[in-house]
This record gives structure tokens, sequence and C-alpha cells, in this order.
């Protein structure tokens, strides 16, 4: 199809129509000619990259969309998904309102539902730009159109906006998944939602991981019940896996037999409060199946230009001053190389210390052409820095995670990424930020400046090279977000259950949801245990069957004998409105000695999680023994102990599971190369991935060494873990070094269970230390257990209940069932005027904690430990690794060293991995590596390589 018919001037087009091959013709064929004539005057430029117009998810999505066919859009970032969403329902809605007498209805046809509150950028480039140019030919055509009208609603929106919005109604709403939870149950507003015909969930693979997803999802099927027309569903997503599960989750499901679910069961009643009909649902306990989607996978539609530096092929010997050096050199002349160049780094102390690095050693950077962006600064310094990277002001600005999502940056050229960004989804969202336009290769560095880490990031850019993404985990069957959704359909009218149900379970984390889940959760919302309300926690809804006429609770709407739900309380709307949503509170803990009640410092609340009693931590550069909380206070002993948990410890993200296991794989390629050649096969091989040669030679000599001092039955790979013994008789101490390599979130979960098992053997206190690449189990010399034997006696089905009771008492779980018992609005973080903060809430939790312990099945504390054992400890995976070890497919390997081994240098220093204790850690790795040297007969020159 040549582009000689294209309905505009031959002379508005930059290349000769009559010579090119245009494959999206069709594409462009669906839209309406003022809106062909727009697209042309933005995107005229002829592409030969896209063989057309359109970008590939473009050209993928706009048809679906026409057709109206719910569509998962995945694709790198820059690449036109959410502006192919919004081009194909403006299309839509401009038809609509020439074809209708009346035009558009006052009402909305468009939800945009974003993470974001920040999503001016983003609206104004995708939605703002397009109707004000489709606008402005329309009227030089001399034809009419109406005007479709778009707001944004967020937490922020003042009142008056808000009014504004019920008299003039925008046609294309955008908001997050929490406004959009309270516009389900605003009594007027609600009406407008009805007309809704396109959702656009942006961003999905941030959301679909977590409770603000979970959220989302049933909010969604709320919407689709109220709904007049059956809603299409839009999903945009960065690079993620796998894609049938994000669809589903995005698309929810309904009846097997494909009924639609919108259709009433019973007819619409009136609200009890405000008149607005009821959300229909069909009858719960039936087949279900995930409702009819498509995918535009166009994850690698974009040229990646990927590659691993290190600042030496020696992290060991070479001075951490001249690793430094070398670091921000290399840094410099990139930066210098490039036209715009954004920094992440894994922690916001990391990102404000480049950048302050940055500023000292070079001349070239000041406040005018250099920045800092991270979620700890105002609101205004971020968009300042926002505004000068979309516009090309910065020649550079480092960042944390915050600048992964939202804002355009057109002008950057080069990404790069100081240290582990821990998975392959994280490093291709970070990189992808750099060449905002498909054609344009995306340039992404990633320096290594730990040992552990460059091996780490050399697989993970290889498997980024062959395509491979690790898999997201969604939460099912959370209990908290099912009483709030349960609680706000109650608030809204007075319903059958089984409608109630059946929304619930439509929403794919609840698509397995048990009779037995749900009775517990109408346990919980009913108040239906002794002494709930003598401590102020009172029934919520009311649950009963619908009486005869001549009953006191007849509803005549509804046949007699129907079961029925309702609201409890006169303010359980303003209660409900004032209180929902799944974003977790936290707080600084002060930090006292128990000796003489002195003030020291703070901690983190997130940090908490990961201290147990016993355990060291540095504040003010002094160490602490953590003893025990209460509400915000931490109290803790001096001690001249080595730390056991780094502080950057509950900042950093974790290593993925899956990437975990391509490393154990790597691994074992890695040995069948170095038997066959040794050290100069194993760099032969390594060459293959996008690695400099430092890293090369860094890698190989790491193995190499860790080889010739322990043999490779030393070295963890998918079907051997390996365990090794070290008595350190200085510290009288015996260290296990559990080199399991799934990841942290694995990893806690694992060494809890491990912990558990051995200090019930040996009687004594079990200390822990944990990391991406295994953990640390240590214990008093004269203590000695058998690890090999009581891992070997561990069984997959005793998992839960082990880590259940590993978990018990701990302030891990305190936390969590805080957390949990606010958002299950058991705990009101506002209530008549009063803002309970998150401290006041923890001491309420407190209180709460053993009286919701003693009570059977009760669901908030069930929802605590399913979240803890399957949210934050992955234990679907350990419960996996531990029938693997059963079934005799993963062999323990354990062996007894005077010395930790190369690949346990990294959990040996793990406490000394602070900033303050910088000169620490280099001395105990000097020491470790003169040890191993010593063992292998090899020379060790300080600052040279061992090897070519």
């Amino acid at each position: 199809m040549d582009g000689s018919a294209l309905p505009v001037d031959d002379e508005h087009l930059p290349f000769d129509p009559s010579s090119v091959e245009i494959d999206d013709r069709e594409v462009f064929d669906l839209l309406e000619p003022a809106v062909q004539e727009w697209w042309l005057e933005a995107f005229g430029e002829y592409v030969p990259e896209n063989d057309g117009f359109f970008t590939p998810p473009q050209a993928g999505a706009i048809p679906k969309i026409h057709e109206g066919t719910n569509t998962l859009i995945c694709a790198p970032t820059g690449s036109g998904k959410t502006l192919a969403s919004f081009t194909a329902i403006i299309n839509e809605l401009f038809e609509r309102d020439r074809e209708e007498e009346d035009g558009l209805a006052n009402s909305v046809y468009c939800l945009y539902v974003s993470p974001l509150k920040s999503l001016a950028n983003d609206i104004h480039r995708n939605l703002e730009v397009p109707l004000e140019g489709i606008e402005e030919i329309v009227a030089d055509r001399g034809e009419s159109m109406g005007e479709i009208r778009h707001a944004i609603r967020h937490g922020d929106t003042g009142s008056s906006a808000r009014q504004k919005m019920l008299e003039e109604t925008p046609h294309i709403l955008n908001t997050t998944p929490e406004t959009l939870a309270i516009l389900l149950n605003s009594p007027k507003f609600r009406e407008k939602l009805r007309t809704v015909e396109y959702v656009i969930v942006d961003e999905i693979h941030s959301l679909a991981g977590s409770k603000r997803g979970t959220h989302l999802s049933v909010s969604l099927e709320r919407l689709e019940a109220m709904s007049e027309t059956e809603i299409t569903r839009i999903g945009c997503s960065a690079t993620i896996e796998p894609l049938s599960r994000v669809a589903e989750f995005l698309v929810g499901y309904e009846e097997a037999d494909g009924s639609d679910p919108t259709d009433a069961d019973s007819e619409s009643t009136p609200d009890d409060e405000s008149g607005s009909a009821i959300e229909s649902g069909s009858a719960a306990g039936g087949e279900r199946a995930p409702r009819p989607y498509e995918i535009v996978d166009a994850r690698f539609a974009r040229e990646f230009d990927l590659r691993l530096e290190c600042p030496t092929d020696d992290l060991i010997n070479t001075s951490r001053d001249v690793v430094q050096s070398r670091f921000y050199k290399q840094l410099h002349e990139h930066i210098q190389d490039h036209t715009n160049t954004l920094v992440f780094t894994n922690t916001r102390s990391g990102a404000e210390r480049v950048l302050h690095n940055l500023r000292e050693g070079f001349d070239e950077y000041g406040e005018e052409n250099s920045g800092c962006h991270h979620g700890s600064l105002s609101k205004g310094v971020r968009q300042e820095v926002e505004r000068k990277l979309k516009d090309g002001e910065l020649d550079v600005v480092t960042s944390s995670t915050s600048l992964e999502l939202g804002i355009d940056m057109p002008h950057v050229d080069l990404v790069v990424q100081v240290g582990s960004p821990k998975s392959v989804a994280a490093l291709l969202q970070r990189v992808g930020r750099a060449g905002h336009r498909v054609g344009q290769t995306v340039t992404g560095r990633v320096i290594a400046l730990d040992r552990d880490e460059l091996l780490e990031c050399a697989v993970m850019l290889k498997k980024a090279e062959d395509g491979f993404v690790d898999s997201v985990s969604i939460p099912e069957n959370a209990q908290d977000v099912a009483a709030q959704h349960v609680y706000g359909m109650a608030i809204a009218e007075i319903r059958p259950e089984r409608e109630i149900r059946a929304i619930l379970e439509r929403a794919y984390p609840y698509r397995n949801y048990s009779e037995d889940e749900y009775e517990a959760l109408m346990s919980y919302l009913t108040a239906d245990y002794a002494g709930m309300e003598d401590r102020n926690v009172y029934a919520k809804i009311w649950r009963d069957e619908n009486d005869p006429p001549d009953g006191e609770h007849h509803h005549e709407e509804f046949p007699v004998g129907e079961p029925l739900i309702g609201k409890r309380g006169r303010l359980a709307r303003v209660i409900y409105m004032t209180n929902i949503g799944t974003i977790p509170d936290s707080f600084t803990c002060d930090v006292h000695t128990r000796a003489s009640d002195e003030w020291v410092g703070q901690l983190d609340e997130n940090y908490l999680d990961t201290l147990e009693k016993g355990d060291v931590f540095v504040l003010g550069g002094d160490h602490f023994e953590y003893q025990y909380r209460r509400g915000s206070k931490v109290y803790a002993d001096r001690t001249s102990a080595r730390p056991t948990v780094p502080s950057w410890y509950s900042e950093r993200l974790p290593l993925s599971y899956d990437l975990g296991c391509e490393i154990l794989a790597f691994q074992r390629e890695l040995l069948a190369h170095h038997a066959e050649g040794g050290s100069p096969r194993v760099r032969a091989w390594l060459r293959e991935f996008p690695l400099g040669d430092d890293c090369v030679r860094a890698i190989a000599r790491l193995f190499d060494h860790q080889l010739r001092y322990a043999g490779p039955e030393s070295v963890s790979t998918e079907n051997r873990l390996t365990i090794e013994v070290e008595r350190d008789r200085e510290e009288y101490e015996r260290h296990y070094y559990v080199h399991s390599n799934y990841g942290r979130k694995v990893n806690d979960g694992l060494s809890r269970l491990f912990a558990y098992r051995c200090a019930q053997e040996a009687t004594a206190n079990v200390r822990v230390a944990v990391a991406d690449n295994g953990f640390v189990l240590s214990m008093p010399l004269n203590r000695k257990i058998d690890l090999e034997g009581i891992v070997s006696d561990l069984e997959a089905e005793q998992v839960r209940e082990d880590l259940r009771n590993a978990i018990s008492g701990t302030d891990l779980l305190q936390r969590y069932f805080r957390i949990n018992a606010t958002r299950a609005l058991m705990i009101l973080k506002r209530y008549k005027g009063y803002e309970k903060s998150a401290s006041e809430q923890q001491v309420s939790s407190e209180m709460l904690l053993g009286f919701a312990e003693d009570l059977e099945e009760f669901a908030v504390i069930e929802e605590t430990y399913r979240e803890i054992l399957e949210d934050k400890l992955n234990v679907a995976e350990i419960e996996g690794i531990i029938a693997r070890i059963d079934a005799g497919e993963l062999a323990i390997e354990r062996q007894l060293l005077d010395s930790p081994t190369p690949r346990a240098f990294g959990l040996a220093t793990l406490s000394a991995s602070d900033v303050v204790l910088a000169e620490d850690e280099s001395a105990a790795l000097q020491h470790f590596h003169e040890h191993v040297l010593e063992e292998i007969g090899e020379e060790s020159v300080r600052g040279l390589p061992t090897d070519d």
C-alpha cells in the first residue's frame, strides 16, 4: 500500500508518498479525517523503523480499542502507549459527538487511572495537545465539534473544582486508584460514571504486584457492575511478565458461559441515602473465566545498547579511594559525551552523594545544570527538576526510584545505573527513560562497585539481551482490601449478598476466594466476636435475610428470604471516605538506651522489619544491640559487637527470585567452562556478554580463586545448595554461610525458617544476616548443630506453619498487623476530625494484637500472616525449594573452612557495608582475600591484577 492515497496534499509530507510502502494504512483509515490530519501534522515524518506513521504498540493497539477489545499494551517507555489509547478514544468520542443529535452527554465516557498524582505532564502531552489540535483543525474546516472535556481529580482536588465537575462533567476523567474508590461511593458523582465505556490503567506494572492494584481491581468490577454498557479496559505497561497474568488482572473474570456480568439479576433499587441505583451483579459460586482480551506485545520494539562497566578489574586490592576516583571519572566522561544523562542509584542518600561528588570534583556541574530527584525532597524542588529535565536544561540528574515513572524527558539520551537494579524489569524500565522514540537506540550503562553486584549485573544484562523478564507476583485474597470494598458496597445501598460476593470474586485477585475466607471476612465486618465492641471495634455491616412484609426489616424491592447486606452506623459513609486506601503510613522511631533512657537517634520504621532481639545496628557512628520496641520508641544497648543489619537494608530493592535462579544457572555454566579450559575459557565465554574487559577479568578471577580455594562443590547452582561453615575464634562464634542465591525476600524467609529450627535444636540465640545471594546464621562456638541434617529434615508441608511460628511475637508481625488493621478499618486513621498518626496507630494495634490472635480465624490477623508469608517472604518459592530438597533434586553441600570463600566475602562483611564502616569493610575483605591467596599459593600485589 503506497502513501499516495493519504487524505492530505503531498506537499504536506516531508517525503515522496509514492516512493514508500506504508504498512499501517489500515490503522490510519480508522481515524476520523480531522484526527488523521492532526496526526500527520504532529507526527508527519515517515519513520522507516515503523514502516509507517505509528509505532508498533500504536499500530497494534488503536484497531483493538476501536473494536472495543480489552487490550494490554506492553512496550518500553516513550513508545506511545498512552497516546495510542487516548487517540483511539478521542476518535470514538469525536465520531459519537458528530453522529448523536445532542452530542456527548454530561457524564464520563473514559476513565484514565494512574498510580501518580502528578499527571499534568502526561495529560498535556497525550490528551490536551491532541484535543486542542483536532478542535483547531475542525474549526479551520468550518465544521462544528462539541467540546470533549477532560479533568484531573485526585485527593488534592479542591471542593469548588469537584462541584464544577458535577455541573460540567468531564468526558475523560483522570484519577488515581484511591480517588476512584471514593467516587464509586459519592452519591452524586457515581451516577456520572454509569456511562463509562473505556478505562485506561496506566503504569499497570507498578500496580499489579501491590495491594493498591488489588484495590483498583475490585473498584473496576464495581464500576463494571454499575455501568450501562460493557467497559473496554486498556492497560499500559512497561516490560513485565507474564503478560497473560497481567492481562487477566486488568480484565477480571466473568461467568464461564459468557453471560454478561452486568445483566442485573434484580431491578435497580434506591440508595438508602442518595437515591442512586445499585451495582448489579450475578450470583456467586459459578464457574468463571477471564474476560476476553488481547495483548499488544511490543516490549522489544526498541534497540537497546546496554553495557556493564567497572572502575577496576580488582575490587579487593584496589583502594576504595581509587575505585571512587575512577568511578566518577567514568561517570563524568559519560555525561560529557551525551546531551542529558539520568543517573539511578539504589538509595536516596546515594543519589545525593553522587550529585555532591560530581559538583565537588568537576567544574562542569553546578545548580544550573545538575539536580537530584527523590521522594524525600519537597514537592517544589521535585517539580522544578522535572521541568528543567523536560526542557533539556539539565546535563545530569541523579535519582533513586522516583523518576522511573511519569514525566516525559525527551532530551535524555543516556541512563547510568549505579549498582544493581535487582531485576531485568527494573533495568529496562530505568534505561527506557533514554531515547524517547521508537527508532532511537536506548543507551544504558551499568557501573558495578561490588563483586557480588558485578556478577549479578552481568547475568542481568545478558538476560535482558535475551528477552528475559522477571515475573510479577500479584497478592491474592487480601482480607483488608476486601473489607474496605464490602463496606463500601454496603454503604452505597442495601443489596443482595450474592451480588456483593460476585463483584468481589470477578476481580482477578479474588477469583479463588474460598467460602472459609469469605465467612471469616463476614464475621469480622459484623463484629461476630465477643469483646470487639469493648475495644471500640464495631460492626460495619448487617447481614440478614429479607423479612416478610410484616417484619421489622422488610425491603420490598427484594424477595422474602433473600440474604441482604447493608451498612451499620450513621457515620459509615464519612468513616469510609476518610479512611480508605492501601498505602500505609510510616514513621521514624526514637532510639533510646535501656540503661539510661538516653535518646541516641532515629530509625526508619521499615528498617525495624529486619531487626530481631540481639541484632546490632549502627546509628551516629556507634553500635547498638536491639532489644525491643514499644510504640514509636526503640530500646537498645550500646555494644562493641559488629553490626548484623546494614543501614541500607530496608531501602534497596530485593533481587528478583527469577533473576536469582538465572544467576544459579549462570554459575553452573561457568563451572562447566572452567572445567573445560580454566580461566582463559571462562574469559572467552564472558566476552559474549555485554561486559567491559575489567568486568570480564574480575568475574573470571573471582571464580578462579573460589574454585582453587574450595573446589566446584563450593558454588551453588540450580541443583546444589552450598553451606560453608566457619569457626570464628576471635568472636567465639560459628558462622553458617548459606549460598542461596534466591533474592532477599526468599532468603529472609528461608533464614527465618532455618534459624527457627536451629534455635530449637541448639537452645541458643541464632543471629541472622540476610543478603540477596545468601544469608548467615551465627551462634556461639560451643553450640554445634547439624544444619545439613536440619535442612534435609524439613518438609514442604510444614514450611508455612514453621514460618508462622517463627514470626509470631516479632516486631515484624506487630507492624504488619497495624498496617492491616488500619486498612481493614479496625483502627481508624481519621475519626470525627481527629487524625491518628502512624505511631499512635501502632500503639492502638499493640493493644489489639493479643486480643486478635486469640480469636479463631480472625480475618485481620490471618491477612497479616498471609501478607508476611506470601508477599514479603515468598513462602511459595520456599516451599518449592524444600520440596526439591525432599525429592533429591536439590543437593546440600556442606564445607568446613577456616575463612570464608570469595563468594562468601559479601556475606561475611554484610554488616560492615555501612558508609561509616567503609574502612572496616575494606580491611575485612583484604584479610579474607589474603587468606585465600595464601591457601592457593598465589602472591597478591596490591592494586595489580593477578592474572591477565
